[in-house]
């Protein structure tokens, strides 16, 4: 829940549809200058025509005369937070946090590459700037959503096809696959994300890119895993001089591989040139060896590993009342996004 918005569960009424309703405040948004990010987020539900990252069948804006609301559907998993808050020590067994991980690559690299389209003959691409386990819903079947789009970044790509070299090998009869990158290459100065997130070039003020989605990634990760981020101090001037000068180190408490300690380090380099995933994109991500064994394209058919408390699914209330609109709610679009 924002600081110009709320989010409620919503019920079609007739049908015991359940849908998530995001109720914007006119005036707050435009004294707060947050028509951008509303207008990103309706840019991005637009775009998404393959269904990869926020599966929304359906959504519909609907306008009074105090607020825009954005419709969408319901994740009944709730926040990837509170699953993690249940579990024991509040971390995933190394299966899942894999497996969490990977949908949330798949979901970025759909952002920032496969979710390019082309209006007025540019391509455009989204980072996604506020990466982090609230953000993180889980569907009925346990498979990983992004949602809320407020800080997201609309902003040309250069799609290009990298044909690596052949092999001399005469012997050799597999051909390297050409791999196609399409990376947002613009970039922003705007401070942006959740404190303990946040990529040092955002701090600095050096101007940032999608390389600050794939830090972000490395905090997901290091939390999933450890329980807690890696930089967080006893307030926000100390987290931010941590996140920029402090040594990454990992409990030796809680036993981690080290291929996930390798994939965490390579995804918090502080130099976003050198960081995992700043020139190929996902393409580097998918093949750190944490990953050996992930069906990449087949992961949304995939059964999430099983946890030590199950994912509980969120319904209706009984006690919930019905409540009116007092300014008359008009519905002014409805998008499918099939």
């Amino acid at each position: 829940m924002g600081v110009c918005c709320s989010v409620h569960l919503v019920e079609l009424q007739g049908t015991g549809e359940l849908y998530a309703m995001k109720a914007m405040d006119k005036s707050v948004m435009l004294n707060r200058n947050k028509e951008h990010g509303f207008d990103t987020q309706i840019s991005y539900y637009r775009a998404q025509q393959q269904n990869l990252v926020a599966e929304w069948k359906k959504q519909h804006l609907l306008e009074t005369a105090t607020h825009v609301c954005l419709i969408t559907d319901f994740c009944p998993g709730g926040e990837l937070f509170a699953l993690l808050d249940k579990q024991p020590m509040k971390i995933f067994k190394e299966e899942s946090a894999r497996f969490y991980a990977a949908e949330v690559v798949v979901s970025l690299e759909y952002l920032h590459c496969l979710g390019t389209f082309i209006s007025y003959k540019q391509v455009v691409g989204i980072i996604y700037r506020d990466l982090k386990p609230e953000n993180v819903l889980l569907q009925t079947d346990g498979h990983v959503v992004l949602t809320d789009f407020d800080l997201s970044f609309m902003t040309s790509c250069n799609p290009q096809i990298i044909k690596h070299a052949v092999p001399t090998k005469r012997r050799s009869r597999s051909q390297p696959t050409p791999m196609f990158v399409a990376e947002p290459v613009t970039q922003s100065n705007s401070f942006v994300g959740t404190e303990e997130y946040i990529a040092p070039e955002i701090i600095t003020g050096a101007g940032h890119s999608s390389a600050i989605d794939w830090w972000a990634l490395g905090i997901l990760l290091f939390e999933m895993l450890y329980g807690r981020t890696p930089f967080r101090g006893k307030n926000r001037q100390k987290t931010f001089a941590n996140i920029l000068y402090k040594d990454l180190t990992f409990p030796s408490s809680i036993p981690v591989s080290l291929a996930a300690r390798q994939l965490i380090h390579a995804l918090l380099h502080r130099d976003p040139a050198n960081r995992l995933g700043s020139t190929s994109g996902a393409n580097e991500i998918k093949q750190h060896p944490f990953f050996r064994g992930i069906n990449w394209p087949l992961i949304r058919c995939m059964s999430p590993p099983p946890l030590d408390v199950p994912l509980q699914l969120i319904g209706k209330d009984s006690k919930t009342m019905n409540v009116q609109s007092e300014d008359g709610g008009v519905l002014i679009q409805s998008m499918d996004v099939f």
